[in-house]
C-alpha cells in the first residue's frame, strides 16, 4: 500500500467543505503518461488500501504486457477512535492514509495494451473505488 515515508504532523484537520461550492481539479486533468485512463467524475477522499486495490485489478487485467501510472498519492493522515469509545478524549489515533480526490482528476493511466482491455480494466478499478469516474483515452 501506499503511505508516506514521514509526515511532518501526525493529525491534520478534517477540513470544512462548503456544499454549495463546486469544486473541481485544476492539476492532473488530461493524461501525461498513456493512452487511456481513469478520470475521476464526482469528489471524494480514496483511501491507500482502496487505491491499492485498484491497482491489483488493472494489473490482473492487463496481463504480462502494458504499463501502470498511478497519478494521487495518499499523504493525508486520517483518524479513527476505537469501538465503542465514549465521547470526549481527544481526537483518535491516526490508522492510514488518503487523498481527496476532485471531479477532473486522473487517477490512473495505462499504455501498451488494446483499447478494449485497457477500457475494461479501467472500469473494473473504477468499481473499486468510492467515486464516480470514467475511461478518457488521448485525443490523436
Amino acid at each position: 500500500m501506499l503511505f508516506p515515508k514521514k509526515v511532518k504532523f501526525r493529525k491534520w484537520h478534517t477540513m470544512r467543505r462548503n456544499a454549495n461550492k463546486v469544486r473541481v481539479a485544476t492539476r492532473g486533468t488530461t493524461l501525461a503518461f498513456g493512452s487511456f485512463g481513469l478520470k475521476a467524475v464526482s469528489e471524494h477522499r480514496v483511501k491507500s488500501n482502496q487505491i491499492e486495490s485498484a491497482r491489483k485489478v488493472i494489473v490482473r487485467s492487463m496481463g504480462k504486457t502494458g504499463k501502470i501510472w498511478i497519478r494521487v498519492f495518499p499523504d493525508k493522515p486520517f483518524t479513527k477512535k476505537p469501538p465503542e469509545v465514549k465521547l470526549g478524549k481527544g481526537k483518535g489515533d491516526p490508522v492510514g492514509y488518503e487523498v481527496e480526490v476532485l471531479p477532473g482528476r486522473v487517477m490512473f493511466e495505462v499504455d501498451g495494451i488494446p483499447e478494449a482491455v485497457a477500457r475494461e480494466a479501467l472500469k473494473k478499478a473504477g468499481a473499486k473505488l468510492p467515486l464516480k469516474s470514467k475511461v478518457v483515452a488521448r485525443a490523436h
